[in-house]
């Protein structure tokens, strides 16, 4: 028997990361030369500090700086279409559509490259990972859901228990309709936000071998900073509040509360490479993967179940059970196990596989976000490829390649395993100098997750996608450039289905349709001292 799942929907408190454009935890829009055009990769310019840092150094001399403001704004759909949602006695509907809200108002990111000789030394500052906050206001359906199958395990479980009081002529007291009935109606409470930012600080040097060829190398150090916070409450089930069987002096002991600071360091090296002939450019970058260890600060708040036993024994007994009965009821092997002559449970009861299953759970559920704990979140090794081609000096076109090695970047529970492989974008791009005063430009890029069904979860999920991007460059002066941009990303859906075994005799198919939505908006000033 499926009994109180209850402290799994501690599980469902992590929040996604919001990442704008890239690998499951890498953002690489970090100019807005990129959301403008999406793909910069054999670009010369000081967005190249990340985009194409060994072609930094074919800027000529002098120092040079960049300063970028980004916007965004993301949804996240999940359609669920879980029967027992229709025991919902607040909304009695499938399929059911739980939404998210991530808003990023103030992603910034600054480059700065001194160029001098052959030289080109670089810094850069910018939200490597993360980006945003996310908020579900009604929770997820992975809180409904193990909610509905709680209330049903929950009705299961009086069953059994109204039924060996039967057997002492006591009537049933806890699958009546004034307590959990035996349909599995409920009702609950539930709320969700996630905050996640990684920052990253670059410092590295570019060296140019001749006219054509430069070299790069440098290191990333990232400080990663999240922050859960999330709760389930007021669970019911039937007509009968839930803590009233797990400690009815206190009408929070059924809520699950999570609050969860997470902190961490990581570095990563970088090299690079760029090669210039004729009208034709071509560069390649190398970030190795970076590993972090989260370390977990943590206030949290499970149900216990150590009282159960007690509390229903003082439930019949306040209903009328004579005491000697109620202790009968209870200490039945059904429910309190077969023992031998010296005491020990041989055969679990009912209590027993509950304690049992309960502590599985409550493991399971809060292992991740357990405090002092330390938690695996690397962020993937990452290769990108450029073209650029400029047939005349007013036109340059981009192409470019993305892979992240998603499958060596360890995740907690090794999740990163679940994936069929890496993450691969493409994109391209094209400006054009209108004349001396505008550019304007615009852009594509594709996006592949290598996606399988056991990986979705509407805790942290991305789908593939593409992104469209336009945008421009207002040239204030030869020392200053204003750069403006927008970028919108049309994802795809991605539709699974799972088989839920709610007991040995019964089981539940059911469907899932995952989507996203997102606008980026951006402003940078590009400046040559």
């Amino acid at each position: 028997m499926k009994k109180l799942k209850l402290v799994s929907l501690a599980i469902a408190m992590a929040c996604a990361t919001p990442s704008l454009a890239g690998g499951l935890l890498t953002n690489t829009n970090q100019h807005v030369a990129f959301n403008r055009m999406m793909s910069r990769e054999a670009s010369i310019g000081i967005d190249g500090v990340y985009y194409n840092p060994a072609g930094v150094v074919f800027m000529g001399e002098g120092k040079h700086l960049a300063i970028n403001w980004q916007l965004a704004y993301q949804t996240r759909s999940i359609e669920n279409d879980y029967p027992l949602f229709t025991n919902n006695v607040n909304n009695p509907t499938t399929p059911r559509e739980f939404k998210g809200k991530a808003f990023a108002p103030v992603i910034p990111s600054f480059q700065y490259a001194y160029n001098k000789g052959r030289w080109s030394l670089q810094a850069g500052f910018a939200l490597t990972g993360g980006g945003g906050k996310c908020t579900f206001d009604d929770g997820l359906g992975s809180f409904e859901k193990i909610v509905a199958e709680t209330a049903l395990a929950a009705c299961q479980l009086a069953g059994a228990v109204d039924q060996v009081a039967a057997q002492y002529g006591v009537p049933a007291v806890f699958t009546g309709n004034d307590k959990f009935g035996k349909e599995g109606k409920y009702s609950y409470n539930s709320y969700m936000h996630g905050r996640q930012y990684y920052y990253g600080l670059s410092l590295g040097a570019a060296y140019k071998f001749s006219d054509n060829f430069s070299a790069f190398a440098g290191v990333r150090g990232v400080y990663a900073s999240t922050n859960y916070y999330g709760y389930v409450e007021n669970i019911k089930v039937g007509a009968m509040p839930l803590y009233m069987v797990l400690d009815p002096t206190k009408e929070t002991a059924a809520n699950i509360e999570l609050s969860c600071d997470q902190s961490g360091v990581g570095f990563t090296p970088i090299i690079g490479v760029d090669f210039k002939t004729g009208k034709w450019n071509f560069a390649a970058k190398y970030e190795f993967k970076t590993r972090i260890r989260l370390k977990n600060k943590s206030v949290n708040q499970v149900p216990s179940i150590g009282n159960l036993p007690d509390n229903l024994r003082n439930a019949y007994i306040a209903g009328g059970v004579p005491e000697q009965a109620a202790d009968a009821i209870l200490a039945n092997p059904a429910i309190s196990g077969e023992k031998d002559a010296n005491g020990n449970i041989v055969k679990p009861g009912a209590m027993q596989m509950l304690k049992t299953q309960f502590d599985a759970k409550l493991e399971e559920a809060i292992g991740e976000y357990a405090d002092g704990k330390k938690i695996a979140g690397d962020i993937p090794a990452y290769l990108a490829l450029g073209v650029g081609y400029s047939p005349v000096n007013a036109v340059r076109v981009n192409v470019g390649f993305h892979w992240f090695d998603d499958k060596h970047a360890t995740s907690y529970n090794n999740r990163q395993e679940k994936l069929d492989r890496g993450t691969l974008e493409y994109n391209a791009g094209v400006e054009v100098d209108v004349n001396k005063k505008i550019t304007l430009s615009t852009g594509w890029q594709n996006t592949n997750y290598g996606l399988s069904d056991e990986y979705m979860d509407d805790k942290s999920f991305v789908v593939g996608s593409n992104s469209a991007a336009i945008g421009g460059v207002y040239h204030i002066n030869k020392k200053m450039d204003l750069n403006v941009a927008y970028f919108h990303t049309f994802y795809q859906h991605k539709k699974t289905s799972e088989k839920v075994q709610l007991s040995a005799e019964k089981s539940i198919n059911y469907s899932s349709d995952y989507t996203r939505n997102n606008n980026v908006f951006a402003v940078g000033l590009d400046i040559n001292f």
